[in-house]
This record gives structure tokens, sequence and C-alpha cells, in this order.
């Protein structure tokens, strides 16, 4: 895995323990020589691992819509920062850039971008690692709320796997690197009831 994009939020939250995976975060991939793709911000936790990767001479590239681009978000420090006309078009250049997706804690925006990579996995459009970073339970309701989608029969369960989960930074790197797509399937199984 070259390069990354990473999803989470403008906030900081009010547990330290979520900058801390951030910066935890930033020190792994600089150590690996894994470049970031971000969305552009110097606020909360983007503020943080872009800061932390280019304090230790890593890449970043910004992707960021133009009315996001005021002066006191955008990060000036960012050498290579993509701006776009909307948040859609974002995830496009986002997505044609990385090799796989990362989620630290965030809000609306965080899952919003989380769903759309494990969509684009599910109808096979891409075959790149979703991985989910649940530092401190943060996203234990999500998980939760997968499986009643398919117990319900809303998810086929083998698409769980698409989601890779762990709490630490090693660990679920280690999970990405190591993943492998599911083969493609019929149109027929892919059809979500």
């Amino acid at each position: 895995m070259k390069r990354i994009v990473v999803f989470f939020g403008s906030s900081l939250g009010v547990n330290p323990i979520y900058k801390n995976a951030a910066i935890t975060l930033g020190n792994y991939l600089v150590k690996e020589g894994i470049e970031l793709v971000y969305g552009g911000g110097k606020i909360g936790m983007m503020g943080v691992l872009s800061d932390t990767i280019l304090s230790k001479n890593g890449k970043v590239i910004g992707v960021i819509p133009k009315l996001l681009e005021k002066e006191e978000v955008v990060h000036s420090g960012i050498e290579e920062m993509i701006v776009c006309k909307k948040m859609s078009e974002r995830k496009v250049i986002m997505s044609k850039l990385v090799d796989g997706y990362l989620t630290l804690p965030g809000g609306f925006g965080t899952l919003d971008e989380l769903f759309e990579a494990l969509t684009l996995n599910q109808l096979h459009i891409e075959q790149k690692p979703v991985g989910l970073l649940n530092i401190n339970g943060f996203f234990d309701s999500i998980l939760l709320q997968i499986d009643k989608m398919i117990s319900e029969g809303y998810i086929k369960p083998e698409n769980k796997k698409l989601l890779i989960v762990d709490d630490n930074v090693e660990g679920i790197m280690q999970k990405m690197m190591q993943y492998q797509a599911p083969k493609k399937l019929s149109i027929i199984d892919k059809v979500v009831h």
C-alpha cells in the first residue's frame, strides 16, 4: 500500500485518546513510507494527522472543496492541495489517488465517506481495503447496526468482510495490507434485498 485516504473529524472530540491515535497513525505512515490523502483541513483530527506527517517530512495530499477553502480551514503547509468544486467530486478524486481507505472517529461526513467506500467495494466498482480504527469502542454502535442490517436481510453476511476492523493502528494497518478482495459475484448475487 503506497497511499491511503483517511476519513475523520474536523474536530478533536472530547477524549484525547483520539488525538493520540491520529499521532500514532501519522508516525506509522511515515515509518512505512505510506502517503496520506485527506480532506485538506488544518483543524481537528485532520490537522493533527497532517501536522504529524509533515513534521517528519512525510508526503501529504489534501483534497478540499472550494466551499471549505477558507483561510481558517485549509492547511497552508500542504504542498499538494487539490481544490475541487463539490464534496462529491472530492470523493472521486480521493478514490483515484489511493490504494485503501481508513476511518477514524468523526461525524456525519466521516460516516458518509466510510459507507460510500464500502458500497463501492460491495458493488465491485473497487477492490480496495476499507479499514475502521475502532479506538475506544467509538464505532461499536455502527458495528451493531451493521449486524442488525445483516440479520434483517439488508446486507449479505459475506459483505461484512469488506470492512476491516481493529482497535489499534498497527493492527488495522497490518490487516489492510494483507487484505484480499473477494471474488466478483454475479449481478444476481450482488442484489441486496
